[in-house]
């Protein structure tokens, strides 16, 4: 069986592991932990970047620093991740959801604007398969209304948007680095600060159970303690150093995602041309990262048949998101605004294809063959 997924490994990881180890300092923001921050930051261009123990966690981080409480609204798309809404839920918010474009699977930026009321206090966008939402609209809107935006970018490390990395745009960034990520520490994620000084000040307490370490450790202070609220939000430094091993063949990682991902593409454009298939869409102003290579079905019949095809003949394929307003606690803490017309139409015809670090040539070439087969007989 082809997996659909398979965690990223350089073969640099046990190295760096042992290290930190050695060093009898495997609690955070030792060495590696810092290294990836200063990486990210350097990369990237950002202001500030702290690793976290999930991107689910960088999430919550980033409600806590927007400030929003019960009563407060927040607008994003339902196709998506739970803890894209789970963050803000948390604190008592509303969660607004808006359509999505059919071409990216992103957030309709031109919906976004008649779902403000006076109770809206964030625009949240979710960067779907590493592909960036219009974020000069977005970015416009959010200002005129006196919005915070917070990006999504779990799937968007190493993309851009007009030249500016995923993540960096808004007011906070948000990244994934779970197993199914580009570049993984098994769980951990990292959330980037866009704002000043004082929010960075504030998601270091935040990130150590609320207190002013970071600046103890720094030697700004001769003792720490609680300062305000927070949680345990500093990862492992054996996942760090994980994650380190990746980040020094960063581009490495990211070439050979993008080879798969381009012989896919040419392999299935005379079916998408045939129309047979829908595959990924990426705007002139944006550069993906590869991180997934998706198909559109006719429908969820034939979607249904396709996965259960590809498991017959070796190949781990799956669908994605269930839209989070059909979800229970999305018909509770959400509301969909306008009309779903192409939120959950296009969620039951998207299929994700086996797409990883390391992929064999041999293995592309049999998900290939399988898919035309699929394709061959409709």
């Amino acid at each position: 069986m082809i997996s659909f997924n398979v965690p990223p490994y350089v073969g640099t990881e046990e190295k760096f592991i042992s290290k930190a180890i050695a060093a009898h300092k495997i609690c955070g923001d030792g060495e590696f932990t810092k290294k990836c921050n200063e990486w990210l930051e350097k990369r990237f261009k950002a202001k500030k970047v702290l690793l976290t123990t999930s991107g689910t966690s960088a999430l919550e981080m980033a409600a806590l620093l927007c400030g929003v409480g019960p009563g407060d609204e927040v607008i994003m798309p339902s196709y998506t991740f739970c803890s894209t809404a789970d963050a803000f839920v948390q604190r008592g918010c509303k969660i607004v959801f808006v359509d999505i474009r059919p071409d990216t699977m992103n957030i309709n930026e031109n919906l976004i604007e008649k779902a403000i009321t006076d109770k809206t206090k964030v625009i949240c966008v979710v960067h779907y398969a590493g592909v960036a939402c219009e974020m000069d609209a977005i970015m416009d809107i959010a200002r005129r209304h006196n919005l915070k935006v917070v990006e999504d970018a779990a799937q968007g490390v190493m993309s851009y948007y007009k030249d500016k990395a995923l993540g960096t745009i808004g007011d906070y960034g948000c990244y994934s680095f779970h197993e199914t990520k580009n570049y993984s520490m098994g769980e951990g994620g990292a959330v980037v600060i866009n704002t000043n000084t004082e929010d960075i000040e504030k998601a270091e307490i935040i990130r150590e159970k609320g207190t002013n370490r970071s600046k103890f450790w720094r030697g700004q202070i001769d003792k720490y303690t609680w300062v305000d609220y927070g949680s345990s939000y500093l990862p492992s430094e054996l996942n760090a150093a994980y994650l380190w091993a990746q980040f020094e063949v960063a581009d490495k990682i990211n070439d050979s995602r993008l080879s798969v991902w381009n012989r896919y593409y040419e392999a299935f454009k005379p079916l998408a041309d045939a129309g047979k298939i829908e595959i990924p869409t990426v705007p002139a102003d944006c550069i993906h990262n590869a991180h997934m290579f998706y198909i559109k079905c006719r429908d969820l019949e034939e979607r249904t048949a396709f996965i259960s095809y590809m498991k017959e003949h070796g190949v781990g394929c799956v669908f994605h998101y269930i839209p989070l307003h059909s979800a229970p606690a999305g018909q509770k803490f959400g509301r969909f605004d306008g009309e779903d017309k192409f939120t959950t139409k296009e969620s039951d015809r998207l299929v994700r294809l086996p797409l990883w670090y390391g992929m064999s040539d041999g293995d592309v070439e049999a998900v290939v063959e399988a898919v035309k087969e699929f394709f061959a007989g409709e």
